[in-house]
């Protein structure tokens, strides 16, 4: 039927029709929006690039740079996920503040200079600030003043009594850290913080040192303490989590997804990295390693109260009293000899030194040991699986006689084939591995993550 001759339609009818299409207009156009907001939302979280905290986004680009030597900011945008705009901002306040400096022209990783327009590279100043490393071993105290590298500018190393108070040894070592520091030169002002690594089990969040056996510690509160006595800010942790950072940072574990620090002298422990962070578990107990036990019928009394624990296998004074029962049998032994020896050497730098000059009976008696660590190296792997072991302490001391039957038997007894793709090797820190770790501490807590300008 022709229009022109159609039906007529009430006014009313036209209405009620423009009415009905403009509410579907609109509730199409809200959906679409609802939709549309909705899509916008996913496309952020699955693939856009959404903009980090400050804090985080500082820290992204500090690492970048401690971990790549320079980049433009156009890399550290592309490197980190923050925006260009973000980079900018961060970037002119570092630059402001002496923690960057521009200079040069970006260089590509093969070390060539990059095609087009020239763009300025960015580098951390390694002296823009400084920390200060504490490590109390057993006995021994070392105290370093670093830079933002975790490179040692200035450091003293001194004995004490373990049988003395814990406020006598912690007195001791600040005036220690305040004599590193007159000696350095370094302003208190351009000083991050002090990172204390302290032997036994700690906890990071009181800053209290619930147990030290070897010391006879219990519930000192040594980050209050020192941070009251040197009006400076303190972080303290276990001394071998406190290696494990330092290597994770600033070492060989720079870029590994989970590390494993083992370190054996007086005791033996473990500290482990993943994703740059400390694991330090629930209860601030992760690493004792040296108190799983290998024998429990029979075994040697340990320190902690039980039996048969590896420590009570593979740490040095272990090491010692089998070598001075051999020394005993055979007094005209070599071993025998290097232990009747009047330098300077430590007696367990002259067991090896006995093994290495080829006393059969000491090499055998390291071998047998060594086969407990690779045990306990094994069950570690298939425990958490990581991707490095570092050995450090003792076990790095005598990395030559050690490591090998160590990472054979770790690799036969692993599970599944798992320590194949383990790799084992030994800290190139030697004894700067702990006041490293313990600068580490004050680096990462005080300037990486924080990274207080002012």
């Amino acid at each position: 039927m022709c229009p022109a001759t159609g039906p007529r339609v009430s006014a009313r009818a036209v209405c009620r029709k423009l009415c009905n299409s403009a509410c579907r207009r609109g509730s199409e156009s809200r959906a679409y929006e609802i939709t549309h907001k909705s899509a916008n939302r996913q496309r952020q979280q699955f693939g856009q690039r959404r903009e980090a905290a400050p804090e985080s986004g500082r820290r992204a680009v500090l690492l970048r740079l401690l971990h790549s030597g320079q980049a433009s900011r156009v890399q550290l945008a592309d490197q980190t996920a923050l925006s260009n705009t973000t980079i900018t901002n961060l970037v002119s306040e570092l630059l402001e503040h002496g923690i960057l400096i521009e200079e040069g022209v970006e260089v590509q990783a093969d070390g060539q200079r990059r095609v087009g327009r020239p763009r300025t590279a960015l580098r951390l100043v390694p002296e823009a600030r400084f920390a200060v490393g504490i490590h109390i071993g057993i006995g021994t105290r070392r105290i370093a003043v670093t830079n933002l590298h975790a490179e040692i500018t200035h450091n003293h190393i001194a004995d004490y009594d373990v049988r003395a108070p814990a406020t006598d040894i912690l007195e001791q070592a600040a005036q220690l850290v305040e004599r590193t520091l007159r000696d350095s030169g370094v302003k208190r002002s351009r000083l991050c913080g002090v990172g204390i690594g302290a032997s036994g089990h700690v906890n990071p969040t009181s800053g209290i040192n619930t147990w030290a056996p070897a010391l006879g510690w219990r519930d000192v509160p040594v980050r209050d303490w020192m941070r009251t006595r040197l009006r400076l800010p303190v972080t303290v942790d276990n001394n071998v989590r406190a290696m494990a950072l330092g290597e994770a940072l600033f070492g060989v574990g720079r870029g590994v997804n989970l590390l494993a620090f083992v370190y054996g002298r007086i005791g033996v422990g473990a500290g482990f990295v993943l994703n740059g962070q400390l694991f330090r578990g629930s209860g601030a107990g992760a690493g004792e390693i040296g108190h799983t036990i290998m024998i429990p019928d029979g075994g040697e009394l340990c320190g902690c109260g039980k039996h048969g624990c590896l420590e009570t296998l593979v740490s040095e004074p272990v090491l010692i009293r089998q070598a001075e029962a051999l020394a005993a049998r055979s007094p005209k032994s070599l071993l025998a000899k290097h232990l009747r020896s009047r330098n300077e050497a430590r007696p367990i730098e002259r067991i090896f030194a006995a093994a290495r000059a080829g006393d059969t009976a000491t090499r055998d008696m390291i071998t047998e040991r060594a086969r407990y660590l690779g045990i306990a190296l094994a069950n570690l792997v298939n425990a958490l699986n990581p991707e490095l072991i570092l050995l450090g302490g003792m076990f790095a001391q005598g990395s030559d006689l050690i490591l090998p039957v160590a990472e054979a038997t770790m690799r036969e007894t692993a599970f599944a084939g798992l320590g194949e793709r383990v790799r084992v090797q030994p800290t190139d820190c030697g004894w700067r591995a702990g006041v490293i770790g313990a600068a580490a501490l004050a680096l990462d807590t005080f300037f990486y993550q924080q990274a207080e300008l002012d």
